[in-house]
């Protein structure tokens, strides 16, 4: 392994060298997860390149996700950052209990409303019909990671109010104790900005940049049965997909 050294000449822009550079000296172990790296200044004068370039190259990594700025404390490599396969159909709480990591819910809401349009249309029925909608903030390993809304039929919504929603997956309760066999799910993935109710349940400013996440779950009789929004932070959490070339 070895230690920043300065920029040569080269046609790439500068900022992209100098993040590169740091990127190859995170991922050879030079700077480890949760080590700290050198101020700008001192990046600056290893590479013998302006604060301005050094703090454009940070700020993609940070963007990344390879890295988090703590204020007061200075930049840090990031941690390897959880993931969940998106080829399986399972819970959140479920898939990171495999890798050994502890979930733990916040039940923001549990009500009954009218379905809004696109709710109704997800799960087949007219138009204000009424849902239960259950609102949760999702914590892995003590860190606020996704915001979830879920929708679901009153018959099941009520019957859920009686549950530890706090610890236990809606996938589990539905199989395992109302003997509900899920089939498969529809997922569409886009991204958003958090207004000031997601920066608040997920502890980011105003305007950053989420994964939301569409998921409408089928029994395995073909009836959609669960509608959910998952507003998720990107840069705490990953999703993985395998795609074969001849399914």
């Amino acid at each position: 392994m070895t230690l920043l050294r300065a920029i040569e000449p080269s046609a790439v822009p500068l900022y992209s060298q100098v993040r590169e550079r740091l990127r190859e000296r995170i991922v050879d172990g030079t700077y480890a997860p949760h080590a700290r790296l050198p101020s700008e200044h001192e990046i600056g004068a290893l590479l013998k390149v302006s604060r301005i370039t050094v703090r454009q190259a940070l700020g993609d990594l940070q963007k990344e996700g390879v890295i988090v700025k703590v204020p007061g404390k200075g930049t840090f490599v990031a941690t390897n950052r959880p993931s969940q396969e998106l080829a399986r159909l399972e819970g959140f709480g479920e898939a990171m209990a495999r890798k050994g990591h502890r979930i733990v819910n916040r039940v923001v809401k549990h009500v009954q409303v009218d379905a809004p349009p696109d709710v109704a249309a997800r799960l087949r029925l007219a138009p204000g019909t009424p849902v239960t909608a259950i609102h949760r903030v999702r914590r892995l390993d003590h860190a606020p990671v996704s915001f979830e809304i879920t929708y679901v039929p009153t018959t099941i919504g009520e019957r859920l109010r009686g549950e530890n929603l706090a610890e236990r997956d809606i996938f589990l309760i539905l199989e395992a104790d109302y003997g509900i066999a899920l089939g498969h799910a529809d997922v569409r993935i886009d991204a958003i900005n958090a207004d000031a109710t997601l920066a608040d349940a997920l502890c980011v400013e105003r305007g950053a940049a989420l994964l939301r996440i569409e998921r409408l779950t089928w029994t395995a009789d073909g009836v959609p049965l669960d509608f959910e929004y998952l507003y998720v932070r990107g840069e705490a959490f990953q999703y993985a997909l395998r795609l074969p070339r001849h399914p």
